[in-house]
């Protein structure tokens, strides 16, 4: 499936339609279940380490602890293909290894409850790690559910939206629940309300394997390859099958524009990955505390991104991905504007709310498309493989330029380092416009080789 191959365009009632699968019920569970470690180990946890007067150098730095994220890739060929012994036989490929990712995602978070940062912050650390990579793992094993699950490009776009929608309420409970219910300890003069939040969050997470054991395994369309004679061999086909075939995959079918696909993917998201360590020292400077945090940022912001991932996904349905994918661009690289205009501004709740509005719309149409986006370009025999190097080349780049955001905004301030992250999607604006020119010159020739008249594809614009 490729992002150029548009089906016949759907009615609206059709893309809602398409709501009502028990697919998509599976789906926001596991999506709740992916976006609730992540905003633990970085803007929650940045809150808590600000408020431990960490420096902001170390809280940038803490951003790489998510670094497995953007490396992935390195191991989604064992998630892949390799079986878990006691699991895998009654789980199955992919809720095998969502489990066991679950399970580790719940023993991080333990572990950072019980340590305090300002005496030992490189266990903290460490236990942060332990979180990113089971989590990591976890998305290796559910984006191969989510698009083995899917039949068409039309539910690629459905289940985006439900993931979006299932991961941004992980990421309210996370961010708002954690800042309130730490607010309230706190108010109750009790000195372990972080911990006893980690906790609860670390509790949660265990419960989210409910979610695992209630939806159904994909059905199986991989095909293992044949078994050589010796063990040598047998080794050097599973490394060449799992490990080089779904690279070689890609690069055969999108031939040098492949190269073009994989460094729009590392743009796209960079704008939004550099200054999101920064946001929560960012709002405390300004003057906010949690309750209106938890209230502007995770409650508002988080509904008005539920619109806009639902909105995506409708527009996928009906038009398709590319024209989407660009608007999508311009709009994450041009929000950080606005929270430029607010650094220069001062506090102001009014102008923080109307700022989150539109970052949380524009971001939350912008994952779902992008979503769909990157599980069009996936080979089924290779779905984890070839999805965990899209989704690390989408990680990566901005992961460890974030490493550097609290030295950037102390050398410059916040107003200049807004307008930097916003010059950061730039290439990515110019990528999509090349890439979306490539697809309808590769439609015309493939029009004129039938001898049909050249039509503008509608997944192309």
């Amino acid at each position: 499936m490729t992002a150029a191959e548009k089906p016949k365009r759907k009615s609206w009632r059709e893309a809602f339609a398409a709501y009502r699968d028990r697919r998509v019920t599976g789906m926001l569970l596991l999506g709740f279940s992916a976006g609730l470690p992540i905003a633990l180990i970085f803007a929650t946890l940045s809150r808590w380490l600000s408020e431990e007067k960490v420096a902001l150098g170390s809280i940038g730095l803490f951003s790489l602890t998510g670094i497995a994220y953007g490396l992935k890739f390195c191991w989604a060929p064992l998630v892949d293909h390799m079986p878990l012994p006691g699991l895998t036989g009654r789980l199955g490929r992919r809720r095998s290894w969502i489990a066991l990712a679950q399970t580790g995602c719940a023993a991080g978070l333990l572990g950072m409850a019980l340590t305090d940062p300002r005496a030992d912050l490189w266990t903290m650390a460490l236990f942060g790690v332990i979180v990113g990579f089971s989590s990591a793992t976890q998305d290796i094993a559910i984006d191969a559910w989510r698009i083995e699950t899917a039949p068409d490009e039309t539910m690629l776009g459905v289940l985006a939206g439900a993931y979006q929608l299932g991961y941004r309420v992980a990421l309210l409970i996370a961010g708002a629940g954690v800042f309130i219910l730490v607010e309230v300890l706190q108010g109750a003069r009790i000195a372990w309300a972080w911990p006893a939040a980690y906790v609860a969050m670390a509790a949660l997470m265990l419960l989210s394997i409910g979610s695992t054991l209630w939806v159904k395994e994909p059905a199986t369309r991989y095909a293992p390859p044949a078994k050589a004679g010796s063990a040598g061999a047998r080794i050097a086909l599973w490394f060449a099958d799992a490990v080089v075939n779904p690279f070689v995959e890609f690069f055969v079918r999108n031939r040098a524009w492949g190269i073009a696909i994989l460094a729009f993917i590392a743009c796209f998201w960079m704008s939004d990955r550099v200054w999101g360590v920064m946001a929560q020292p960012f709002y405390e400077k300004l003057g906010f505390d949690k309750i209106e945090i938890a209230v502007l940022s995770k409650t508002i912001g988080l509904w008005v991104t539920v619109v806009g991932a639902l909105l995506g996904s409708l527009i996928v349905a009906r038009w398709g991905i590319m024209g989407p994918l660009l608007i999508s661009a311009v709009l994450i690289a041009a929000t950080n504007l606005l929270f430029a205009a607010l650094a220069m501004q001062g506090k102001s709740t009014v102008l923080l709310g109307l700022v989150i509005t539109a970052e949380n719309l524009s971001g939350g149409m912008a994952g779902t498309v992008f979503i769909a986006y990157l599980s069009s370009l996936t080979n089924v025999a290779y779905t984890g493989t070839q999805y965990a190097l899209f989704s690390s080349l989408m990680v990566l780049p901005g992961k460890v330029l974030a490493g550097a955001s609290g030295y950037i905004v102390e050398a410059v301030g916040y107003p200049l380092f807004f307008v930097y992250t916003a010059a950061m999607g730039v290439p990515a604006v110019l990528l999509i416009l090349l890439l979306m020119a490539h697809a309808r010159r590769e439609k015309a020739r493939a029009a004129a080789a039938i001898g049909a008249p050249a039509l503008r594809p509608r997944a192309a614009e």
